[in-house]
């Protein structure tokens, strides 16, 4: 009978390490993908400074930039309204908005020779350049912390240790995703000969 009863326990204390692993290994996930958040988070608020710091330097050079500012600044400001409320869909749309006008920015350099020999406008557009890159790295960690989140939670013995534990394990993550208007500018691209 001892002997039963010590086989019964192992079984339990086995079971219950296997459940917590389990339970451990999403948290760590659940973390990982919440860090890469805080990650494109950090490259927001770096290419929002670095926008302010730009705009400074070609004020004296053009018009433009004030409407720039302008918008970069509503457009941030209902970025950090829409995170605030949780409105995940509402940050990345304004998020992406601002992403278009840091593309333009390079066209803008362009009609003023001057601004483009300025050495402090070269950096600060080199900058922005360097800004986008890393957002955009940022923005693919976190899709992929995502997907390995979401295929981890569903896999068979995983699936049932987030049932038991639904409030803490069973997250709804929204992927970061370019806007409906530039999907379809990139699917109808031609190469022009």
């Amino acid at each position: 009978m001892t002997k039963t009863l010590v086989i019964i326990a192992i079984i339990i204390v086995v079971l219950i390490g296997f459940i917590v692993s389990i339970y451990n290994r999403l948290i760590r996930m659940i973390e990982e993908v919440n860090n890469n958040k805080h990650q494109i988070d950090i490259q927001l608020d770096r290419r929002f400074k670095v926008f302010e710091s730009l705009i400074d330097v070609v004020k004296k050079y053009m018009n433009y930039e004030q409407t720039t500012l302008k918008d970069v600044v509503a457009l941030r400001n209902q970025a950090q309204q829409a995170a605030a409320t949780g409105d995940a869909k509402g940050q990345i749309a304004a998020e992406n908005q601002i992403s278009q006008i840091a593309r333009g920015i390079n066209v803008v350099f362009e009609q003023y020779p001057d601004l483009k020999a300025n050495q402090n406008a070269l950096q600060l557009q080199e900058e922005i350049v360097n800004t986008e890159n890393k957002l955009t790295y940022a923005k693919q960690a976190y899709n992929d912390s995502i997907e390995r989140y979401n295929a981890e939670k569903k896999s068979f013995f995983q699936a049932m240790i987030v049932n038991l534990f639904r409030s803490a394990l069973d997250k709804t993550f929204e992927y970061w995703q370019l806007d409906e208007k530039t999907i379809a500018q990139q699917e109808q691209y031609t190469v022009k000969l």
